[in-house]
């Protein structure tokens, strides 16, 4: 038999590719998020939806540890998979869903709606503007991005507006959850 000139007998001179450990809970976690998400949409009962919303959550916290931030997991498992989704379930079987009611045609619930989107539109740019600098800080291993005393630091002393700006917008929130809850 003849070998070729580039190919060598020796295995473990192989370039293979194993998948790691991290690798495979990185692709099951993103593959429960997006599965999760997408029973969130397509379920009918809305109960349902909260729930598949919660294992999103437990799913995207998952993420959140592989990423070395283990106290944005907890902030996310604690806030959002606990107190906010005890919260939308209580509106949820609070409010009588059986009754075909018509949709509400108010100007200031349309008005409340276009300045809640316009508050998340600014939160979303004032946070998204130096992602290119703290992106080199990630690949190139510097810099102690998601320790919790510069995650305090950087929240209260650079995001300032943007964290006063999403206060009002769960306060709008809850304003509007309040005139929904109302008959």
């Amino acid at each position: 038999m003849k070998k070729r000139k580039n190919q060598s007998p020796d295995i473990t001179k192989r370039t293979t590719t194993i998948m790691g450990i991290t690798q495979m809970l990185f692709w099951f976690l993103t593959v429960m998020a997006l599965g999760s998400a997408l029973m969130v949409v397509f379920s009918k009962n809305p109960v349902h939806s909260i729930l598949w919303l919660i294992v999103t959550f437990f799913s995207i916290s998952g993420h959140y540890v592989l990423l070395n931030a283990q106290f944005l997991a907890i902030v996310n498992i604690i806030v959002y998979a606990g107190a906010i989704m005890v919260l939308f379930l209580f509106v949820v079987m609070m409010m009588n869903l059986n009754d075909i009611s018509s949709p509400l045609k108010n100007k200031w619930l349309k008005f409340a709606g276009v300045i809640s989107g316009c508050s998340l539109l600014l939160v979303l740019i004032a946070a998204l503007k130096d992602t290119g600098t703290m992106q080199q800080e990630v690949l190139l291993n510097t810099g102690k991005i998601g320790l919790i005393n510069n995650l305090g630091t950087v929240l209260f002393k650079d995001y300032v507006l943007p964290f006063e700006i999403s206060s009002v917008l769960f306060l709008s929130a809850m304003v509007g959850a309040v005139v929904i809850g109302k008959k």
